[in-house]
Protein backbone atom coordinates (compact mmCIF):
# COMPACT_ATOMS: atom_id res chain seq x y z
CA UNK A 1 0.00 0.00 0.00
CA UNK A 2 1.96 3.37 -1.39
CA UNK A 3 1.28 6.99 -2.41
CA UNK A 4 -1.82 8.97 -1.48
CA UNK A 5 -4.03 5.99 -0.64
CA UNK A 6 -2.38 4.75 1.85
CA UNK A 7 -1.76 8.30 3.74
CA UNK A 8 -5.45 8.73 3.46
CA UNK A 9 -5.59 5.34 5.24
CA UNK A 10 -2.32 5.50 7.74
CA UNK A 11 -3.54 5.78 11.65
CA UNK A 12 -1.02 8.81 13.03
CA UNK A 13 1.61 6.95 14.88
CA UNK A 14 2.70 5.75 11.45
CA UNK A 15 2.58 9.90 10.26
CA UNK A 16 4.62 10.23 13.58
CA UNK A 17 7.05 7.72 12.29
CA UNK A 18 6.86 8.94 8.93
CA UNK A 19 7.67 12.64 9.85
CA UNK A 20 10.46 11.39 12.07
CA UNK A 21 12.09 9.88 8.83
CA UNK A 22 11.94 12.92 7.42
CA UNK A 23 13.42 14.79 10.06
CA UNK A 24 16.34 12.01 10.18
CA UNK A 25 17.06 13.25 6.31
CA UNK A 26 17.24 16.48 7.10
CA UNK A 27 19.26 16.40 10.10
CA UNK A 28 21.65 13.47 9.86
CA UNK A 29 22.89 14.23 13.77
CA UNK A 30 19.70 12.76 15.45
CA UNK A 31 21.39 9.16 14.39
CA UNK A 32 18.85 7.23 13.23
CA UNK A 33 15.24 5.31 14.15
CA UNK A 34 14.99 2.31 16.10
CA UNK A 35 11.84 0.31 14.33
CA UNK A 36 10.47 -2.72 16.04
CA UNK A 37 7.91 -4.49 14.24
CA UNK A 38 5.24 -3.14 11.63
CA UNK A 39 5.90 -5.22 8.63
CA UNK A 40 4.75 -3.12 5.43
CA UNK A 41 4.63 -0.06 7.72
CA UNK A 42 8.07 0.44 8.75
CA UNK A 43 9.17 -0.20 4.89
CA UNK A 44 7.11 2.69 4.44
CA UNK A 45 8.95 4.50 7.18
CA UNK A 46 12.31 3.32 5.96
CA UNK A 47 11.68 4.13 2.08
CA UNK A 48 10.71 7.63 3.89
CA UNK A 49 13.90 8.26 5.54
CA UNK A 50 15.70 6.86 1.56
CA UNK A 51 13.70 9.35 -0.20
CA UNK A 52 14.33 11.91 1.87
CA UNK A 53 18.34 11.59 1.26
CA UNK A 54 19.98 13.88 -1.85
CA UNK A 55 19.81 11.92 -5.11
CA UNK A 56 21.97 8.75 -5.26
CA UNK A 57 22.62 8.49 -1.57
CA UNK A 58 24.73 5.58 -0.78
CA UNK A 59 22.21 3.00 1.00
CA UNK A 60 24.03 -0.26 2.25
CA UNK A 61 22.25 -2.85 4.39
CA UNK A 62 24.61 -4.54 7.30
CA UNK A 63 23.70 -8.16 7.96
CA UNK A 64 23.98 -9.26 11.73
CA UNK A 65 26.59 -11.39 10.81
CA UNK A 66 29.01 -9.13 9.10
CA UNK A 67 32.70 -9.17 9.84
CA UNK A 68 35.47 -6.53 10.58
CA UNK A 69 36.48 -6.71 7.35
CA UNK A 70 33.42 -5.81 5.48
CA UNK A 71 31.88 -3.61 7.51
CA UNK A 72 35.24 -1.19 8.33
CA UNK A 73 37.76 -2.65 5.24
CA UNK A 74 41.23 -3.47 5.35
CA UNK A 75 43.78 -5.51 3.17
CA UNK A 76 42.28 -5.93 -0.61
CA UNK A 77 44.12 -9.25 -0.90
CA UNK A 78 44.31 -9.45 -4.59
CA UNK A 79 45.68 -6.39 -5.35
CA UNK A 80 48.50 -6.65 -2.68
CA UNK A 81 49.96 -10.32 -3.96
CA UNK A 82 49.94 -8.63 -7.40
CA UNK A 83 52.24 -5.60 -6.63
CA UNK A 84 53.56 -6.55 -3.76
CA UNK A 85 52.77 -3.80 -1.30
CA UNK A 86 49.56 -2.97 1.06
CA UNK A 87 46.31 -2.24 -0.83
CA UNK A 88 43.83 -1.03 0.79
CA UNK A 89 40.11 -1.51 0.76
CA UNK A 90 36.99 0.56 2.23
CA UNK A 91 34.01 -1.20 3.74
CA UNK A 92 30.54 -0.93 4.07
CA UNK A 93 30.46 2.20 6.51
CA UNK A 94 32.76 4.37 4.14
CA UNK A 95 31.03 3.48 1.36
CA UNK A 96 27.81 4.54 3.14
CA UNK A 97 29.06 8.00 3.33
CA UNK A 98 26.49 10.39 2.76
CA UNK A 99 23.19 7.98 2.84
CA UNK A 100 21.87 5.64 5.26
CA UNK A 101 22.75 1.97 6.64
CA UNK A 102 19.82 -0.12 7.36
CA UNK A 103 20.33 -2.95 10.19
CA UNK A 104 17.80 -6.25 9.73
CA UNK A 105 17.80 -8.09 12.51
CA UNK A 106 18.96 -5.45 14.85
CA UNK A 107 18.36 -7.37 18.06
CA UNK A 108 20.69 -10.02 16.84
CA UNK A 109 23.93 -7.73 15.96
CA UNK A 110 26.56 -8.75 18.19
CA UNK A 111 28.06 -5.62 20.57
CA UNK A 112 31.13 -6.03 19.20
CA UNK A 113 29.72 -5.13 15.95
CA UNK A 114 27.44 -2.59 17.46
CA UNK A 115 30.45 -1.06 19.34
CA UNK A 116 31.95 -0.15 16.13
CA UNK A 117 29.02 0.96 14.24
CA UNK A 118 27.96 3.31 17.27
CA UNK A 119 32.31 4.60 17.45
CA UNK A 120 31.97 5.69 13.52
CA UNK A 121 28.49 7.31 14.18
CA UNK A 122 30.55 9.45 17.03
CA UNK A 123 33.35 10.63 15.14
CA UNK A 124 31.54 10.92 11.27
CA UNK A 125 35.00 9.27 10.74
CA UNK A 126 36.05 5.37 9.77
CA UNK A 127 40.07 4.93 10.62
CA UNK A 128 41.53 1.38 10.51
CA UNK A 129 45.17 0.78 11.45
CA UNK A 130 46.54 -2.82 11.52
CA UNK A 131 48.61 -5.25 9.40
CA UNK A 132 51.13 -2.70 8.56
CA UNK A 133 47.54 -0.47 6.98
CA UNK A 134 46.74 2.89 7.80
CA UNK A 135 43.10 4.19 6.38
CA UNK A 136 40.55 7.22 7.16
CA UNK A 137 37.96 7.96 5.49
CA UNK A 138 34.96 9.88 6.58
CA UNK A 139 31.54 8.23 7.38
CA UNK A 140 28.47 10.09 8.05
CA UNK A 141 25.74 8.69 8.32
CA UNK A 142 21.98 8.37 9.32
CA UNK A 143 20.40 4.66 10.32
CA UNK A 144 17.60 2.85 10.34
CA UNK A 145 17.84 -0.37 13.01
CA UNK A 146 14.96 -2.75 12.41
CA UNK A 147 14.50 -4.48 15.11
CA UNK A 148 12.66 -8.10 15.02
CA UNK A 149 12.91 -9.31 18.73
CA UNK A 150 9.46 -11.10 20.28
CA UNK A 151 10.17 -11.26 23.45
CA UNK A 152 10.15 -7.57 25.41
CA UNK A 153 14.05 -7.87 26.26
CA UNK A 154 15.15 -8.80 22.60
CA UNK A 155 15.47 -5.91 21.00
CA UNK A 156 18.28 -3.68 19.68
CA UNK A 157 21.39 -3.31 21.64
CA UNK A 158 22.31 0.05 23.99
CA UNK A 159 24.82 0.94 21.64
CA UNK A 160 23.01 1.86 18.73
CA UNK A 161 19.85 2.98 20.78
CA UNK A 162 21.70 5.16 22.84
CA UNK A 163 22.70 6.72 19.14
CA UNK A 164 18.93 6.91 17.18
CA UNK A 165 16.99 9.42 18.31
CA UNK A 166 13.75 8.19 17.59
CA UNK A 167 12.52 4.62 19.28
CA UNK A 168 9.64 3.67 17.24
CA UNK A 169 7.22 0.53 17.45
CA UNK A 170 5.13 -0.12 14.67
CA UNK A 171 3.75 -3.61 16.03
CA UNK A 172 0.87 -2.32 17.69
CA UNK A 173 -0.66 -0.79 13.96
CA UNK A 174 -0.90 -4.79 13.26
CA UNK A 175 -3.67 -4.80 16.34
CA UNK A 176 -7.41 -3.08 14.88
CA UNK A 177 -7.60 -1.42 18.26
CA UNK A 178 -4.59 0.07 19.08
CA UNK A 179 -3.93 2.85 20.91
CA UNK A 180 -1.72 5.77 19.38
CA UNK A 181 -0.80 8.88 20.80
CA UNK A 182 -3.13 11.92 19.65
CA UNK A 183 -1.60 15.01 18.44
CA UNK A 184 -1.48 18.41 20.26
CA UNK A 185 -2.83 21.45 19.13
CA UNK A 186 -0.76 24.44 20.64
CA UNK A 187 -0.13 28.29 20.06
CA UNK A 188 1.52 28.57 16.59
CA UNK A 189 3.56 31.76 18.15
CA UNK A 190 7.37 30.97 18.04
CA UNK A 191 8.72 29.97 21.28
CA UNK A 192 11.81 31.26 22.77
CA UNK A 193 15.09 29.43 22.23
CA UNK A 194 15.75 29.77 26.14
CA UNK A 195 11.83 28.41 26.49
CA UNK A 196 12.91 25.34 24.25
CA UNK A 197 15.62 23.99 26.20
CA UNK A 198 14.24 24.54 29.74
CA UNK A 199 11.15 23.17 28.98
CA UNK A 200 12.51 19.57 27.23
CA UNK A 201 15.49 19.72 30.26
CA UNK A 202 12.44 19.72 32.40
CA UNK A 203 10.54 17.22 30.75
CA UNK A 204 13.78 15.05 30.10
CA UNK A 205 13.82 15.54 33.83
CA UNK A 206 10.51 14.41 35.47
CA UNK A 207 10.70 10.83 32.77
CA UNK A 208 13.69 10.25 34.75
CA UNK A 209 15.74 10.67 31.68
CA UNK A 210 19.35 10.17 32.82
CA UNK A 211 21.09 10.26 29.10
CA UNK A 212 22.57 13.47 27.72
CA UNK A 213 22.09 12.64 24.35
CA UNK A 214 17.78 12.21 24.56
CA UNK A 215 17.48 16.18 25.54
CA UNK A 216 20.04 17.10 22.84
CA UNK A 217 18.03 15.10 20.55
CA UNK A 218 14.78 16.31 20.93
CA UNK A 219 16.04 19.69 20.49
CA UNK A 220 17.58 18.25 17.26
CA UNK A 221 14.19 17.11 16.42
CA UNK A 222 12.03 20.23 16.98
CA UNK A 223 14.28 22.44 15.05
CA UNK A 224 14.09 19.77 12.24
CA UNK A 225 10.62 20.07 12.35
CA UNK A 226 10.36 23.57 12.36
CA UNK A 227 12.72 23.39 9.18
CA UNK A 228 10.21 20.81 7.28
CA UNK A 229 7.64 23.54 7.79
CA UNK A 230 9.74 26.21 6.36
CA UNK A 231 9.55 28.53 10.24
CA UNK A 232 12.17 30.47 11.23
CA UNK A 233 12.01 28.92 14.87
CA UNK A 234 10.34 26.38 16.77
CA UNK A 235 6.56 26.18 17.68
CA UNK A 236 4.80 24.45 20.73
CA UNK A 237 3.69 21.92 18.51
CA UNK A 238 7.44 21.63 17.28
CA UNK A 239 8.70 21.19 20.58
CA UNK A 240 5.71 18.46 21.89
CA UNK A 241 6.45 16.31 18.56
CA UNK A 242 9.82 16.20 19.87
CA UNK A 243 8.96 15.33 23.30
CA UNK A 244 6.77 12.83 22.55
CA UNK A 245 8.69 10.93 19.86
CA UNK A 246 12.20 11.27 21.72
CA UNK A 247 11.53 11.68 25.24
CA UNK A 248 8.41 8.92 26.04
CA UNK A 249 9.93 6.23 24.67
CA UNK A 250 13.02 6.68 27.82
CA UNK A 251 11.00 7.23 30.34
CA UNK A 252 12.00 5.51 33.61
CA UNK A 253 9.17 6.80 35.95
CA UNK A 254 5.64 8.21 35.84
CA UNK A 255 5.95 12.22 35.62
CA UNK A 256 2.98 13.69 38.03
CA UNK A 257 0.14 14.99 35.69
CA UNK A 258 0.41 18.31 35.21
CA UNK A 259 -3.48 18.51 34.17
CA UNK A 260 -4.61 16.76 37.55
CA UNK A 261 -6.03 19.50 39.83
CA UNK A 262 -4.19 20.24 43.10
CA UNK A 263 -5.01 19.00 46.21
CA UNK A 264 -7.11 21.41 48.69
CA UNK A 265 -5.28 22.98 51.46
CA UNK A 266 -6.82 22.48 55.13
CA UNK A 267 -8.80 24.94 55.80
CA UNK A 268 -7.18 25.89 58.89
CA UNK A 269 -4.03 26.45 57.01
CA UNK A 270 -2.30 29.86 56.80
CA UNK A 271 -1.88 31.53 53.06
CA UNK A 272 0.88 31.02 51.65
CA UNK A 273 3.23 34.58 52.01
CA UNK A 274 3.73 36.20 48.83
CA UNK A 275 6.99 37.05 47.25
CA UNK A 276 8.48 40.26 46.99
CA UNK A 277 6.95 42.12 44.74
CA UNK A 278 4.18 39.87 44.07
CA UNK A 279 0.06 40.86 44.31
CA UNK A 280 -1.74 37.82 45.64
CA UNK A 281 -0.39 35.11 42.40
CA UNK A 282 2.82 33.04 42.56
CA UNK A 283 4.05 33.27 39.03
CA UNK A 284 7.34 31.46 39.78
CA UNK A 285 5.92 27.90 42.02
CA UNK A 286 3.82 26.43 38.70
CA UNK A 287 5.67 25.08 35.71
CA UNK A 288 4.97 27.85 32.57
CA UNK A 289 2.36 26.83 29.83
CA UNK A 290 4.72 25.04 27.44
CA UNK A 291 6.21 23.02 30.22
CA UNK A 292 2.36 21.89 31.10
CA UNK A 293 1.22 21.11 27.32
CA UNK A 294 4.86 19.21 26.39
CA UNK A 295 4.55 16.96 29.24
CA UNK A 296 1.11 16.46 29.19
CA UNK A 297 1.59 15.00 25.61
CA UNK A 298 4.08 13.22 26.71
CA UNK A 299 1.90 11.48 29.40
CA UNK A 300 -0.74 10.49 26.44
CA UNK A 301 1.95 9.05 24.18
CA UNK A 302 3.14 6.59 26.93
CA UNK A 303 1.78 3.36 26.04
CA UNK A 304 -0.42 1.36 28.83
CA UNK A 305 1.85 -1.20 29.04
CA UNK A 306 5.12 0.88 30.19
CA UNK A 307 2.95 2.63 32.62
CA UNK A 308 1.85 -0.63 34.08
CA UNK A 309 5.92 -1.54 34.18
CA UNK A 310 7.14 1.68 35.06
CA UNK A 311 4.20 1.98 37.93
CA UNK A 312 5.62 -1.43 39.08
CA UNK A 313 9.18 -0.27 39.29
CA UNK A 314 9.83 -2.57 36.30
CA UNK A 315 11.68 0.02 33.93
CA UNK A 316 12.45 -0.90 30.45
CA UNK A 317 16.05 -2.48 30.71
CA UNK A 318 18.50 -0.39 28.59
CA UNK A 319 20.74 -3.44 28.22
CA UNK A 320 18.42 -4.62 25.11
CA UNK A 321 19.77 -7.65 23.80
CA UNK A 322 21.14 -8.73 26.88
CA UNK A 323 21.36 -12.64 27.41
CA UNK A 324 19.01 -12.94 29.95
CA UNK A 325 18.32 -16.63 30.51
CA UNK A 326 21.22 -17.72 27.55
CA UNK A 327 24.34 -19.93 28.63
CA UNK A 328 27.54 -18.42 29.77
CA UNK A 329 29.25 -16.80 26.91
CA UNK A 330 32.78 -19.62 26.53
CA UNK A 331 35.31 -19.15 23.97
CA UNK A 332 36.06 -21.87 21.31
CA UNK A 333 38.45 -22.63 18.19
CA UNK A 334 36.23 -24.97 16.68
CA UNK A 335 32.68 -24.47 16.75
CA UNK A 336 30.22 -21.40 17.40
CA UNK A 337 29.60 -17.85 15.97
CA UNK A 338 32.68 -16.17 14.43
CA UNK A 339 34.53 -14.05 16.43
CA UNK A 340 37.18 -12.48 13.90
CA UNK A 341 40.77 -13.64 13.76
CA UNK A 342 44.10 -13.32 16.47
CA UNK A 343 47.64 -14.42 15.63
CA UNK A 344 48.67 -17.69 16.70
CA UNK A 345 49.72 -20.94 16.03
CA UNK A 346 47.00 -23.39 14.76
CA UNK A 347 46.91 -26.41 16.61
CA UNK A 348 45.42 -27.51 20.01
CA UNK A 349 41.86 -27.32 18.92
CA UNK A 350 42.60 -24.24 16.88
CA UNK A 351 42.16 -23.64 12.76
CA UNK A 352 44.22 -21.70 11.22
CA UNK A 353 42.20 -18.91 8.55
CA UNK A 354 43.92 -19.14 5.45
CA UNK A 355 42.76 -15.70 3.58
CA UNK A 356 43.52 -13.94 6.97
CA UNK A 357 47.07 -15.30 6.76
CA UNK A 358 47.33 -14.41 3.24
CA UNK A 359 46.16 -11.12 3.95
CA UNK A 360 48.59 -10.58 6.98
CA UNK A 361 51.57 -11.63 4.48
CA UNK A 362 50.34 -10.13 1.14
CA UNK A 363 52.12 -6.38 2.35
CA UNK A 364 55.40 -8.04 3.27
CA UNK A 365 56.01 -9.79 0.07
CA UNK A 366 57.81 -7.50 -2.14
CA UNK A 367 60.64 -6.96 0.93
CA UNK A 368 60.93 -10.60 1.48
CA UNK A 369 61.54 -12.13 -1.96
CA UNK A 370 60.59 -9.98 -4.95
CA UNK A 371 57.34 -11.62 -6.40
CA UNK A 372 58.66 -14.72 -7.00
CA UNK A 373 56.93 -17.02 -4.16
CA UNK A 374 54.37 -16.03 -1.32
CA UNK A 375 56.35 -16.74 1.48
CA UNK A 376 54.58 -16.82 5.13
CA UNK A 377 56.25 -16.91 8.01
CA UNK A 378 55.24 -17.95 11.62
CA UNK A 379 54.18 -13.61 12.25
CA UNK A 380 51.94 -14.07 9.72
CA UNK A 381 49.70 -17.10 10.95
CA UNK A 382 45.87 -16.15 12.13
CA UNK A 383 43.67 -18.77 13.78
CA UNK A 384 40.06 -18.16 13.85
CA UNK A 385 37.84 -17.69 17.09
CA UNK A 386 33.99 -18.57 18.41
CA UNK A 387 31.99 -18.31 20.98
CA UNK A 388 29.62 -20.32 22.12
CA UNK A 389 26.85 -20.37 24.44
CA UNK A 390 26.50 -23.08 27.53
CA UNK A 391 23.18 -25.13 27.76
CA UNK A 392 21.20 -23.94 30.50
CA UNK A 393 19.75 -25.67 33.45
CA UNK A 394 16.78 -24.25 35.55
CA UNK A 395 16.74 -26.58 38.89
CA UNK A 396 13.01 -26.77 40.71
CA UNK A 397 13.54 -27.12 44.18
CA UNK A 398 9.89 -27.47 45.55
CA UNK A 399 8.90 -27.19 48.98
CA UNK A 400 6.68 -30.65 49.36
CA UNK A 401 5.94 -30.37 52.73
CA UNK A 402 2.29 -30.94 54.12
CA UNK A 403 2.13 -26.58 54.71
CA UNK A 404 0.14 -25.97 51.67
CA UNK A 405 2.26 -28.67 49.19
CA UNK A 406 -0.66 -30.05 46.59
CA UNK A 407 -1.62 -26.74 45.69
CA UNK A 408 2.26 -25.28 45.27
CA UNK A 409 3.05 -28.68 43.35
CA UNK A 410 0.87 -28.28 41.24
CA UNK A 411 2.12 -24.45 40.69
CA UNK A 412 5.83 -26.30 40.03
CA UNK A 413 4.12 -29.08 37.65
CA UNK A 414 2.81 -26.47 35.54
CA UNK A 415 5.91 -23.85 35.66
CA UNK A 416 8.36 -26.74 34.77
CA UNK A 417 5.69 -28.08 31.75
CA UNK A 418 6.04 -24.45 30.25
CA UNK A 419 9.46 -24.23 30.57
CA UNK A 420 10.04 -27.30 29.05
CA UNK A 421 7.97 -26.55 25.97
CA UNK A 422 10.85 -23.71 25.47
CA UNK A 423 13.88 -25.92 25.71
CA UNK A 424 14.18 -26.72 22.20
CA UNK A 425 14.50 -22.82 21.47
CA UNK A 426 16.64 -21.81 24.31
CA UNK A 427 18.73 -24.81 24.62
CA UNK A 428 17.49 -25.30 28.11
CA UNK A 429 17.08 -28.40 30.32
CA UNK A 430 14.98 -28.90 33.62
CA UNK A 431 15.16 -30.32 36.32
CA UNK A 432 13.12 -31.15 40.06
CA UNK A 433 14.07 -31.57 43.27
CA UNK A 434 11.12 -32.06 45.93
CA UNK A 435 11.91 -31.79 50.07
CA UNK A 436 9.45 -33.22 52.15
CA UNK A 437 9.89 -35.48 55.58
CA UNK A 438 13.16 -35.05 56.40
CA UNK A 439 15.23 -35.30 53.19
CA UNK A 440 14.87 -34.04 49.91
CA UNK A 441 14.68 -35.93 46.49
CA UNK A 442 15.94 -35.60 42.82
CA UNK A 443 12.06 -36.49 41.29
CA UNK A 444 13.58 -35.56 37.46
CA UNK A 445 16.72 -35.89 36.80
CA UNK A 446 18.45 -32.60 33.70
CA UNK A 447 15.86 -32.85 30.38
CA UNK A 448 14.44 -31.02 28.00
CA UNK A 449 11.95 -34.15 27.38
CA UNK A 450 8.16 -32.61 27.93
CA UNK A 451 6.94 -36.28 27.86
CA UNK A 452 9.63 -37.86 30.16
CA UNK A 453 9.00 -34.73 32.61
CA UNK A 454 4.81 -35.31 32.52
CA UNK A 455 5.71 -39.27 33.27
CA UNK A 456 7.71 -38.43 36.09
CA UNK A 457 5.49 -35.34 37.35
CA UNK A 458 2.20 -36.87 37.63
CA UNK A 459 2.56 -38.93 41.01
CA UNK A 460 4.51 -36.62 42.73
CA UNK A 461 4.27 -36.71 46.28
CA UNK A 462 3.35 -34.58 48.54
CA UNK A 463 3.48 -34.26 52.73
CA UNK A 464 5.42 -33.58 56.02
CA UNK A 465 7.83 -31.26 57.45
CA UNK A 466 10.22 -28.80 55.92
CA UNK A 467 13.82 -29.62 55.69
CA UNK A 468 14.67 -26.54 53.58
CA UNK A 469 18.13 -27.57 53.85
CA UNK A 470 18.46 -30.32 52.54
CA UNK A 471 16.84 -29.19 49.65
CA UNK A 472 18.74 -26.06 49.28
CA UNK A 473 21.76 -28.85 49.75
CA UNK A 474 20.54 -30.78 46.85
CA UNK A 475 19.95 -27.92 44.70
CA UNK A 476 23.04 -26.63 45.02
CA UNK A 477 24.63 -30.08 44.33
CA UNK A 478 23.47 -30.43 41.44
CA UNK A 479 23.93 -26.98 39.97
CA UNK A 480 27.60 -27.55 40.42
CA UNK A 481 27.75 -31.06 39.06
CA UNK A 482 25.91 -29.29 35.87
CA UNK A 483 28.55 -26.62 35.38
CA UNK A 484 31.26 -29.46 36.10
CA UNK A 485 29.47 -30.83 32.94
CA UNK A 486 29.69 -26.85 30.90
CA UNK A 487 26.02 -26.02 31.25
CA UNK A 488 24.59 -22.85 33.47
CA UNK A 489 22.59 -23.64 36.37
CA UNK A 490 19.91 -21.39 37.46
CA UNK A 491 18.03 -22.40 40.81
CA UNK A 492 14.52 -21.48 41.85
CA UNK A 493 13.05 -22.47 45.15
CA UNK A 494 9.43 -22.78 45.85
CA UNK A 495 8.54 -22.36 49.54
CA UNK A 496 7.03 -20.38 52.28
CA UNK A 497 10.29 -20.53 54.01
CA UNK A 498 9.50 -22.12 57.25
CA UNK A 499 12.01 -24.33 57.65
CA UNK A 500 11.48 -26.64 61.02
CA UNK A 501 13.38 -29.51 60.01
CA UNK A 502 17.41 -29.44 60.41
CA UNK A 503 20.06 -30.82 58.44
CA UNK A 504 20.69 -33.70 60.69
CA UNK A 505 17.12 -34.82 60.38
CA UNK A 506 15.94 -33.23 64.10
CA UNK A 507 12.68 -31.26 64.41
CA UNK A 508 14.18 -28.92 65.63
CA UNK A 509 13.26 -25.52 64.23
CA UNK A 510 16.05 -22.79 65.39
CA UNK A 511 18.10 -25.50 63.96
CA UNK A 512 16.29 -25.45 61.10
CA UNK A 513 16.44 -22.03 60.46
CA UNK A 514 20.34 -21.72 60.80
CA UNK A 515 21.17 -24.83 58.47
CA UNK A 516 18.75 -23.23 56.07
CA UNK A 517 20.56 -19.37 55.92
CA UNK A 518 23.79 -21.57 55.87
CA UNK A 519 23.34 -23.45 52.95
CA UNK A 520 21.36 -19.99 51.12
CA UNK A 521 24.97 -18.74 52.17
CA UNK A 522 26.46 -21.45 50.37
CA UNK A 523 24.65 -21.08 47.22
CA UNK A 524 25.72 -17.54 47.15
CA UNK A 525 29.65 -18.51 47.69
CA UNK A 526 29.28 -20.58 45.07
CA UNK A 527 28.11 -18.11 42.22
CA UNK A 528 25.12 -19.79 41.88
CA UNK A 529 22.26 -17.46 40.06
CA UNK A 530 18.93 -18.10 42.12
CA UNK A 531 15.27 -17.13 42.38
CA UNK A 532 13.35 -17.42 45.49
CA UNK A 533 9.71 -17.96 45.05
CA UNK A 534 7.61 -17.21 48.06
CA UNK A 535 4.34 -19.10 48.10
CA UNK A 536 3.21 -18.16 51.56
CA UNK A 537 -0.68 -16.84 51.62
CA UNK A 538 0.96 -14.01 53.37
CA UNK A 539 4.80 -13.75 52.31
CA UNK A 540 7.02 -13.46 55.62
CA UNK A 541 10.47 -12.11 56.64
CA UNK A 542 11.98 -15.40 56.37
CA UNK A 543 11.42 -15.77 52.85
CA UNK A 544 13.22 -12.61 52.10
CA UNK A 545 15.91 -12.71 54.50
CA UNK A 546 16.69 -16.23 52.99
CA UNK A 547 16.67 -14.90 49.31
CA UNK A 548 19.25 -11.75 50.43
CA UNK A 549 21.63 -14.80 51.61
CA UNK A 550 21.70 -16.38 48.54
CA UNK A 551 21.79 -13.52 46.46
CA UNK A 552 18.41 -14.69 44.54
CA UNK A 553 16.10 -12.04 43.13
CA UNK A 554 12.71 -12.64 46.05
CA UNK A 555 9.38 -13.03 44.14
CA UNK A 556 6.34 -13.34 46.96
CA UNK A 557 3.74 -14.86 45.05
CA UNK A 558 0.92 -15.91 46.95
CA UNK A 559 -2.01 -18.24 45.14
CA UNK A 560 -0.10 -17.87 41.60
CA UNK A 561 -0.89 -19.85 39.09
CA UNK A 562 1.78 -21.62 36.50
CA UNK A 563 1.28 -18.99 34.13
CA UNK A 564 2.29 -16.05 36.51
CA UNK A 565 4.65 -18.40 37.91
CA UNK A 566 6.57 -19.27 34.55
CA UNK A 567 6.15 -15.58 33.67
CA UNK A 568 7.83 -14.20 36.80
CA UNK A 569 10.53 -17.03 36.83
CA UNK A 570 11.62 -16.43 32.82
CA UNK A 571 11.47 -12.32 33.56
CA UNK A 572 14.17 -13.67 36.97
CA UNK A 573 16.27 -15.51 34.90
CA UNK A 574 16.75 -12.83 32.47
CA UNK A 575 17.12 -10.16 34.90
Amino acid sequence: MTGTRMRERQPEQLTDALIAAQLCAIDPLLGGMILRGGGDWRDAVVAELRDGLPENAPVRRVPSHIDDERLLGGIDLTATLARGQAVSRVGLLAEADGGMIVVPMAERLSDAIAGRIAAVIDTGELVVERDGMALRRPAQFVFAALDDGVEPEERAGAALRERAAFWIDLSQLCQPDAPYPVAQDGPADIVPLTEVITTIAATAGALGIDSARAPLFALRAARARAQLAGREGMTIDDVTFAARMVLAPRATRVPADPTAPEPEPPADSPPPPPSDGDQGEDETSDPGPVEDIVLAAVMAALPRDLLARIAEGGAQRTRANAPGGAGQRRKSGVRGRPMGTLAGMPGGGRRLSLIDTLRAAAPWQKLRNGHRTVEIRRDDLRVRRFETRSEVLTIFAVDASGSSAFARLAEAKGAVELLLAEAYVKRAQVALVAFRGTGAELLLPPTRSLTRARRMLADLPGGGGTPLAAGLAAARDLAEAARGRGRTPFVIILTDGRANIAADGRAVRSQAEADAMAEARAIRAAGIRAAFVDTSARPRPEGAALAAAMGARYLPLPRADSTVMHAAISQAQKG
